[in-house]
């Protein structure tokens, strides 16, 4: 039994290496036309190769488990905006295809929080379909569409939760099916506990990525480890092993807030659970830290009686 860990984004123990360069809508409208698509060009040149300098970097600290960035190709989504992010990169992302499976890593994107299917707005819906596919013609171009994941939240609930479930569940099916079926959907802090997101996946056969420390600020009723089961069996149809996600509080006022590092006596029990419920698992670990967080706290958990550390991001339980 193994548990694998990752990192969102950046490895921060590489210099100048930020996949998310980016530009606002209003300085590119100070440009002309040639400007414009010169700077979108290099900006995404940049990120694209930024984000093979992670994945080298993973593969060489045994760190299998990585989320890329959202921002890749700044303005994508912008409707004003509409460029050609795919077609002349295409070589480098099939490079980070090749990588990814090459060394049996895997990735994963998380779109904003603004990429919901709850709101009563239907503009809201129209933009959460064109940001996922946005995500899914990057998966498509890495060659990865059938294996990488998209993570979303359900959503808010506009003063009626039984309402805004039932407009996901009415507005979610209106994306393509090849999109939904590498969708995602996470249990938040605030509103959707774990119980809650868990029956909208098992509605629409949606794997759920069950975020420990989301959990704990927003329990519900139900004990995280008597949901164990059903977590683990709405991954069946991938054939992956479930996804988790792990960070702790930054203080005792900010609990929601994520730390720069992951405190292991916070990460214990669900650690444990893990190891007691028998089954391996991955865990994106989502502290501000980054993968210098991550590469911690598996050195720390290598430290506990019953785990041995195999990788530099990767745990055995015996």
């Amino acid at each position: 039994m193994i548990l694998r860990f990752g990192y969102v984004s950046t490895a921060l123990s590489l210099w100048e290496a930020s996949p998310s360069r980016t530009m606002t809508f209003t300085n590119w409208k100070k440009k002309d036309h040639d400007a414009r698509k010169e700077k979108l060009y290099y900006l995404t040149e940049q990120n694209l190769l930024n984000t093979i300098r992670m994945l080298h970097y993973n593969i060489a600290h045994g760190i299998e488990l990585y989320r890329m960035s959202s921002s890749i190709a700044p303005l994508a989504t912008h409707p004003e905006v509409k460029w050609d992010y795919v077609s002349p990169f295409k070589e480098l992302y099939q490079e980070i295809g090749t990588l990814v499976n090459k060394h049996n890593l895997r990735v994963s994107f998380h779109p904003n929080q603004f990429t919901l299917f709850t709101s009563p707005q239907e503009h809201v819906t129209t933009n959460a379909i064109i940001d996922m596919t946005y995500h899914y013609n990057m998966l498509e171009a890495m060659r990865l569409q059938e294996d990488a994941n998209l993570n979303i939240h359900v959503g808010g609930a506009y003063g009626n939760k039984e309402e805004a479930i039932h407009r996901f569940d009415e507005n979610f099916v209106k994306m393509s099916k090849e999109i939904r079926l590498q969708t995602t959907l996470e249990n938040d802090d605030k509103t959707y506990t774990a119980i809650e997101t868990l029956e909208v996946c098992e509605r629409h056969d949606v794997p759920i990525v069950f975020d420990y420390h989301h959990h704990w600020a927003n329990p519900g009723e139900e004990a995280f480890e008597e949901l164990l089961p059903r977590i683990f069996a709405t991954w069946d149809r991938t054939g992956k092993v479930p996804k988790f996600h792990l960070s702790s509080p930054k203080s005792e006022k900010l609990i929601r807030a994520h730390a720069d590092y992951v405190d292991l006596d916070f990460a214990l029990p669900f650690i444990k659970a893990l190891k007691n419920y028998g089954k391996s698992a991955d865990i994106m670990i989502e502290a501000k830290a980054k993968d210098k967080a991550a590469l911690k706290l598996v050195e720390e958990i290598g430290k506990v009686r019953g785990f041995k550390r195999i990788k530099g991001g990767a745990i055995e339980m015996k």
